[in-house]
């Protein structure tokens, strides 16, 4: 109860002392524009030398004149807790400005820290953005919620691969079964016309067995540690939105960094790294032709008469995004033509061959999957056939540089994955890539 009181009085104390000069009220007034109280001679001196608009010293709102109106019932109650005699209270020091013993009353956007009205007018904050601690909790916890809507959302679709992946081993451990049956049924018959045919069989279905066997282990670690690893983060973000202002605001920046080192795997976090791609003039094949904004690129009617540039494309019917990638995740979407036309959309390495032809590998300076004429397929050494659920209309592409070069294409429709290139670390900037030569 003692506690509680101390809290009140504080409270209490706060209310009826002004910003400005950190004493009871003397002869308080409101400025009417944002409603914040001072003592008459702490603005009126704050306000000196002022011309046309009066800033708040407390909220920075402007005010077109000094709009004052005397806030005498305010006063009444400072006369009454003055007779009181109360004895001095401070703040609990996780209120204070360590270098200033000020209330923290402000956020700096740019050091995203707590800082008192002292720091404010100082040169390390001066030209800094600043705003109310509440707006800027709020506007945290805006953020960490969205963190933790898309967590949640990656947990589940996790959960969902464990059950695809178990299914799918139950199915090659039947399928595994009755390939046995079947091969010692023929080999009753066969016994001595087939005894190596079936020393060779064997061993490929214990390969197979141990695949499956290592797919199993690798499901055991790799499952349970990505939902305890985004269990345990969930939880630490649940109960960040729930600290006061100044204990959320502490760390923010770490909780945000940790949420953003979540490798994504389901398609809202994997729309969360969306850029535009703008296409670059100086590589486009003369045969293409680029929109007015460099988004879009069709087949020219005629060819086109483009400066010669060592970073064009001469033989292959291509052209690259004008911003390359040497960090980080990057998702972007391609629209496709209309059914008969052709393309490849996928990423291209700086080193690309500009003036000949392009060879594709899963691991070579071209990755991209192409669909042409309704049929899909990766382009790798040898080429993956592909074989959507559904025709897509439109190429999601999802480049994490720092993953072991992971590389994703999905129906941005419907989200269904196409296709993943085996990993294999990137060494250079990497380019969105398109290619109308079908």
């Amino acid at each position: 109860m003692a506690a509680a009181a101390a809290v009140q009085l504080v409270n209490l104390k706060e209310e009826t002392t002004c910003s400005i000069c950190l004493e009871y009220f003397t002869d308080p007034v409101m400025i009417i524009d944002c409603g914040h109280n001072f003592c008459r001679s702490c603005i009126t001196q704050s306000w000196e030398g002022t011309d046309g608009n009066f800033p708040c010293p407390q909220c920075r709102e402007m005010s077109c004149a000094k709009n004052l109106r005397p806030n005498r019932q305010l006063g009444n109650v400072v006369e009454m807790l003055k007779q009181l005699h109360l004895p001095p209270v401070k703040p609990p020091k996780e209120n204070l400005c360590e270098k200033h013993e000020e209330k923290l009353r402000l956020f700096c956007a740019e050091d995203q820290r707590m800082i008192c009205w002292v720091c404010r007018e100082s040169k390390e904050h001066k030209t800094h953005a600043a705003s109310p601690i509440e707006e800027a909790a709020e506007e945290h916890k805006v953020k960490l919620q969205e963190w933790l809507r898309l967590l949640k959302k990656e947990e589940e679709y996790i959960l969902e691969s464990k059950v695809k992946d178990e299914e799918q081993c139950r199915t090659l451990r039947e399928k595994l079964r009755t390939e046995k049956q079947k091969i010692e049924s023929e080999y009753e018959k066969l016994w001595q016309l087939l005894k190596e045919n079936e020393q060779t069989l064997h061993r490929r279905l214990e390969e197979m067995e141990k695949k499956i066997t290592m797919v199993e282990n690798a499901n055991l670690t790799k499952f349970p540690n990505q939902i305890t690893s985004l269990n345990a983060l969930i939880t630490e973000i649940e109960k960040k939105c729930e600290e006061p202002v100044w204990e959320l605001l502490k760390d923010v920046r770490s909780a945000l960094s940790r949420c953003n080192d979540v490798k994504p795997r389901c398609p809202e976090m994997v729309k969360f790294y969306k850029v535009m791609v703008t296409l670059d003039p100086d590589t486009v094949h003369s045969w293409l032709l680029l929109s007015e904004g460099w988004r879009r690129v069709r087949y020219a009617d005629t060819v086109q008469r483009l400066p010669d540039t060592p970073k064009r494309f001469m033989s292959c019917l291509c052209v690259l995004g004008i911003e390359g990638f040497t960090s980080g995740r990057h998702y972007w979407e391609v629209q496709l033509l209309q059914e008969g036309g052709g393309w490849h959309a996928g990423v291209a390495a700086e080193s690309v061959n500009r003036w000949g032809g392009i060879t594709w590998s899963s691991e070579g300076v071209v990755r991209a999957v192409q669909v042409c004429n309704g049929h899909y397929k990766a382009l790798t050494s040898p080429e993956s056939a592909l074989s959507p659920r559904e025709k897509p209309r439109k190429l999601g592409v999802y480049l994490d540089y720092e993953e072991e070069g992971r590389l994703s294409v999905y129906n941005a429709d419907s989200w269904e994955l196409l296709y993943t290139f085996p990993q294999a670390p990137f060494k250079e900037r990497l380019f969105p890539y398109f290619n109308l030569s079908g």
